[in-house]
Formats: C-alpha cells, sequence, structure tokens
C-alpha cells in the first residue's frame, strides 16, 4: 500500500571542489554522527588517491564505479493469495543510485586496510575496472531477479 503523495525530491548542492553533486551525496551517506567536514576530508583524500595510482580524471573513475555498480532490476517481495513471491521490478533511478553508492560503502568498510580513504580509492577503482565486492553485490540482485522472473506478472 503507497502513500498517497510522496515527499518532493530535494536538489543536492554540489560540491564545492568538484562540482559534482553525486560527491555531495555520497558524502551525506558516508557521514557518521553528522561529521561532515571528516567525511568530506576522507572523500577528497580517496579522490586523491585515485588521481596517483589510475593516472586519470578521478572524477571519471567515481563516476564509472557509480554506473557499474547501479542495478537495473531488484527483486520486491509481494504478497499474492496467501503467498509471497519475489517479483522482479525496474528500479527507479533515485533508489539505484541510492543503492550503488550504499553498497561501494558497505564494501568499502568491510574492506581490509589502513584507513577509509585508502579502502574507499580501493573500492572505486575496482568498482569501475568491473571487480570487487560492490559489482558482486549487484551480480547477485540481478542474478535474483532473473530467476524470479517467472513472477514477473504479477506487478
Amino acid at each position: 500500500m503507497s502513500r498517497r503523495s510522496s515527499p518532493p525530491k530535494r536538489k543536492v548542492a554540489p560540491d564545492k571542489k568538484y562540482g559534482n553533486s553525486h560527491i555531495t551525496m555520497f558524502v551525506n551517506r558516508m557521514m557518521r554522527g553528522g561529521k561532515r567536514s571528516t567525511a568530506l576530508a576522507i572523500m577528497y583524500k580517496a579522490l586523491v588517491i585515485i588521481e596517483e595510482r589510475a593516472k586519470r580524471d578521478p572524477i571519471e573513475v567515481f563516476e564509472q564505479a557509480l554506473r557499474n555498480v547501479t542495478p537495473a532490476v531488484e527483486v520486491k517481495p509481494m504478497r499474492v493469495g496467501g503467498s509471497t513471491y519475489q517479483v522482479p521490478v525496474e528500479v527507479p533511478y533515485a533508489r539505484a543510485t541510492s543503492l550503488a553508492m550504499r553498497w561501494l560503502l558497505e564494501t568499502a568498510r568491510g574492506r581490509g586496510g589502513k584507513n577509509m580513504a585508502e579502502k574507499l580509492s580501493s573500492e572505486l577503482m575496482d568498482a569501475a575496472g568491473g571487480q570487487g565486492a560492490s559489482i558482486k553485490k549487484k551480480d547477485d540482485t540481478h542474478r535474483m531477479a532473473e530467476a524470479n522472473r517467472a513472477f514477473a506478472h504479477f506487478r
């Protein structure tokens, strides 16, 4: 059951250094306990590390990683006649981006390594290259949707 109206989507201001709103969104999700300056410092340090290692534009690497991790379909449980089916549904753009950012952060935090900037830069570079734990997460989501394609008519 859905609500009558959803609140309007807020515009996210682009970050000061690169002028990219995805970076702001990413930092907002990375933040713990409202510590924006810490989260920003980690993000910028990670981008510097990427630039040193990959020898290309860090924003390009970040955007590529985001695109590679963004899911197209996911499964949603739906109750039909007393039993619950995992029904594959297409993911709206805002949710897909949000999921991609969440997965990247989750896998970066779970990585072994020195500090968060190191872990984050490694995860972003892996994801941009089409490998890593966050890409696996996306593939698993797609595989689940593919396996449950028989229930797609319940949408």
